[in-house]
């Protein structure tokens, strides 16, 4: 990589931007962290500031200029999801950004059954409609979520026996690192997965073995799932996503296995198990459901 190149990464405030930044810092590469919050960037030598959100057109354009290799980071599952991805890509393209690393999601479409999917198709469609040079890691489901999604000490929805490959955000850290600093930059999909397939009853007895709390998975069906959710605090976009991503799992859209991790970084990723015994968020099973979302 030309050592006067900088790479630009949004979400820098959060644990897959903060990754990618130290990690890179460490490395003597330069970056310019792009933020919504300047109090917030990580403090880095390499590193500069710059504040923008997606939808400010005029301070995205500014904070890309002298850009051309970006992390850009999906936004968080909102009913205008896609819009805020259009209008960051806009603004990449009208400040010379040249090649992008994005954060898509396993087996995504436009007809996906996990609806929160359907937007990581569309923003992928539309960075190759603008003509921007992409590299999309289609994760599949963050290990580090698998804890958060038991409620007194069940996990519920509607997965019957599906399978799902979770797989560490530090794999997928490191995975985004070296197409970022990879001179010929592949394009394209790559499926970022966990080594193993599991079902959610499986993911729930190592989360229960790991914890020594009782974790177990009651399937639902479609109706019980929706009904579940209807206690908490959250819009119907967001609890038909949750929902959705479990009969996802149940028709096995999250079924993939790749070896895009030991590809791309020489070793093969963690398992879910590695990842939770050495993971401190383990210690503390949340009493709220949490979104199967990325």
């Amino acid at each position: 990589m030309n050592s006067k190149q900088r790479i630009g990464i949004t979400g820098a405030t959060g644990f897959l931007g903060g990754c990618i930044a130290q990690t890179l810092d460490e490395r003597g590469i330069s970056t310019r962290l792009i933020v919504r919050s300047a109090e917030k960037a990580p403090l880095l030598r390499h590193a500069d500031v710059a504040v923008s959100s997606y939808v400010d057109h005029d301070a995205m354009v500014a904070a890309v200029k002298g850009i051309d290799t970006l992390f850009f980071v999906s936004g968080f599952e909102s009913a205008d999801r896609l819009d805020q991805h259009k209008a960051a890509v806009d603004a990449f393209v009208a400040g010379g950004v040249q090649r992008v690393v994005y954060t898509s999601f396993v087996n995504c479409n436009a007809e996906s059954i996990f609806t929160f999917a359907r937007d990581h198709y569309q923003t992928e469609e539309y960075m190759r409609y603008k003509g921007l040079a992409f590299a999309a890691l289609r994760d599949n489901f963050y290990s580090d979520m698998v804890p958060l999604l038991a409620t007194d000490g069940v996990i519920r929805g509607p997965a019957q026996d599906g399978k799902f490959a979770p797989v560490a955000r530090t794999d997928i850290a490191d995975v985004a690192v070296a197409l970022l600093t990879d001179p010929a930059f592949p394009t394209g999909p790559f499926d970022v997965t966990g080594p193993e397939l599991l079902s959610m009853a499986e993911a729930a007895a190592i989360v229960s073995d790991i914890t020594g709390k009782p974790i177990t998975f009651q399937n639902e069906t479609v109706e019980e799932a929706f009904a579940s959710r209807g206690e908490f605090n959250a819009t119907p976009f967001e609890i038909e996503g949750w929902v959705s991503s479990y009969q996802a799992i149940a028709a096995g859209e999250f079924a993939v296995l790749s070896d895009t991790v030991e590809r791309f970084t020489g070793r093969r990723p963690l398992t879910l198990r590695e990842h939770l015994l050495r993971s401190s968020e383990v210690a503390e099973v949340s009493n709220k459901s949490s979104p199967i979302g990325l």
